[in-house]
């Protein structure tokens, strides 16, 4: 089982050892009933009953928070990065949003309270309690909030909640929570399990479900505290899934064009089938844009300035780029996972970074999340140039760690948002711990490509001249990395690449010249790839896009 199959599989996991301790409990209850009149006789078996009861629940507890949470873990911090121990015990925060007065505001998805973290001061707020939270009081449990937006006033947090059923909304300046049902719930997972939302410019909130194939939207003036007035639904097509049982079609999320009134809408049944889908609000008709098999997982969904959609496919490696016009797909592709994950000196052959969530940043820039590759990456769209920052901090019960005496794993990084002045905020959801990108920040290196593309016919060997150029005042190591769309890992498959120098010291203010020499597998399909080429440090990494043609 993959590592993002362990994250989708999560609340069914959470659900087996739940019931399991209800089952537990109430057999033991109703032994001790039946017995009461035999008390004296029977004294042994009810003790021996209470404590397997008690054993097993304190077991399962143990083993809850060993792996979700983060009880021992440290803040680790980067020439980038800089992380942040939350205050409370076991928060596993989740969503995160920036607002407008330099407050940083997420959601701890286990004790069910509102946080927020001052940037002026470098300080947390006080913990607010959002008034209905189940999993608070069960001790192996949380509700997953995937989603966390302020409004287009900017007075307003709005949130989703997996196990209620809801969106929520709170007010700033009346310290105000408010509770909106979901119409509809789902038969067989009891829940639509709401996980993005967005805005049109009349204020108006639209929001999908991990368990559900429709759109919602609400008509904020028309919603009230503690019902579903003002949410109406939209269905959405799933012919194109025939013969995919319908409880595996989910939806990843919502995008709005509001300059072209349209809404995008992501769609998968994980691993089987991709599709991403189109509503234009004139005329309240969808298109549907069909994925290649190997994009069977498309879930972060962003506009760019130009109109088009962004991608990040989370069962592979891949994020690309859809023209809305003519539905042509530009595949891209991140570094390889790092050996660091994995405890070794080598990557898996199948190891995915599994890019997840999306958004839009300053300048041309796309950030997105490397969910198992451990890494936050920022694309500009224009020079298609891909730079990525490593997180510190390693947990060893995923990242598909395997070593036992070496720091491997991941720091479950499943959400993040772009703040002021391009600061990059996420929360790692299994250390109790949220992190700051300073994008800002100088990158110690660049590396530029004077070729942007090839062509080649099958067998056929070319030369790309890769110029890495130093910007610090301080020498530093480099190894040279390259990937491309050639398989859904990153990995070059049959064709073979090569650098003149896999690794170096590139010393202060000082450029140097390296070679990569690529040879197409004689068996390798005719059509458009793409090559990333670049060097990485252990912070960043950098890569250049080169569009590879075969003929």
């Amino acid at each position: 089982m993959t590592d993002g199959q362990r994250i989708n599989n999560f609340d069914r996991y959470k659900r087996i050892i739940l019931y399991g301790i209800i089952g537990i409990v109430a057999i033991a209850i109703g032994i001790l009933a039946l017995n009461n009149n035999n008390h004296n006789s029977n004294n042994n078996i009810k003790t021996l009953s209470y404590n397997s009861v008690e054993s097993s629940r304190l077991e399962s507890i143990r083993k809850f928070q060993e792996q979700f949470c983060g009880l021992n873990t440290q803040p680790i911090s980067n020439e980038f990065v800089t992380e942040y121990k939350l205050p409370g015990i076991c928060e596993m925060p989740l969503g995160i949003a920036a607002d407008n007065d330099n407050k940083i505001w997420f959601i701890s998805t286990k004790n069910g309270t509102l946080d927020s973290y001052n940037i002026d001061q470098q300080k947390f707020g006080k913990e607010i309690s959002i008034p209905i939270w189940k999993s608070r009081q069960n001790p192996i449990d949380s509700s997953q909030v995937w989603d966390v937006k302020l409004d287009r006033t900017g007075a307003n947090i709005w949130f989703t909640d997996e196990k209620q059923n809801a969106i929520w909304k709170y007010n700033k300046s009346a310290n105000t929570f408010e509770f909106y049902k979901v119409p509809k719930m789902s038969d067989v997972f009891g829940t639509i399990y709401p996980v993005s939302i967005d805005f049109d410019l009349k204020g108006n909130i639209y929001f999908i479900g991990i368990r559900s194939t429709s759109l919602w939207v609400g008509d904020i003036t028309k919603m009230k505290n503690g019902t579903s007035d003002g949410i109406s639904e939209i269905p959405l097509p799933t012919g194109n899934f025939a013969g995919i049982d319908q409880d595996l079609i989910s939806t990843g999320s919502v995008a709005l064009d509001n300059k072209n009134n349209a809404i995008w809408i992501s769609m998968l049944a994980f691993e089987k089938k991709g599709q991403i889908l189109r509503y234009d609000e004139k005329t309240k008709t969808f298109k549907s844009f069909e994925m290649p098999a190997e994009l069977s997982s498309p879930v972060g969904t962003v506009v760019d300035d130009l109109g088009n959609l962004w991608v990040t496919d989370h069962g592979t490696s891949i994020f690309y780029k859809l023209d809305p016009l003519h539905g042509n797909i530009t595949k891209f592709i991140t570094s390889r996972a790092s050996p660091r994950i994995f405890g070794g000196s080598e990557t898996p052959e199948r190891a995915y970074t599994l890019p997840y969530w999306i958004k839009k940043g300053q300048n041309n820039s796309i950030w997105f999340n490397e969910h198992t590759g451990n890494k936050i990456a920022r694309f500009d769209s224009v020079n298609e140039t891909l730079v990525e920052y490593w997180i510190p901090s390693q947990d060893k019960f995923f990242g598909l760690c395997q070593s036992s005496n070496q720091t491997c794993g991941i720091a479950n990084v499943l959400q993040f948002t772009v703040g002021q002045n391009n600061q990059i905020w996420f929360t790692e959801w299994s250390e109790n711990k949220i992190g700051r990108i300073d994008a800002q920040k100088q990158l110690p290196f660049s590396v530029y490509l004077p070729t942007k593309e090839i062509t080649l016919k099958k067998g056929d060997t070319a030369e790309i001249k890769v110029n890495v150029s130093s910007s610090s005042n301080q020498d530093m190591n480099i190894t040279m990395i390259s990937s491309g769309t050639f398989t859904p890992t990153g990995n070059l498959g049959n064709s073979t690449g090569s650098f003149s120098e896999e690794s170096f010291l590139l010393n202060a203010r000082t450029s140097k010249q390296i070679s990569f020499i690529f040879t197409p597998s004689s068996d390798m399909q005719s059509g458009i790839y793409t090559l990333m080429i670049g060097g990485e440090n252990n912070v960043v990494s950098y890569l250049k896009a080169v569009k590879v043609k075969i003929t």
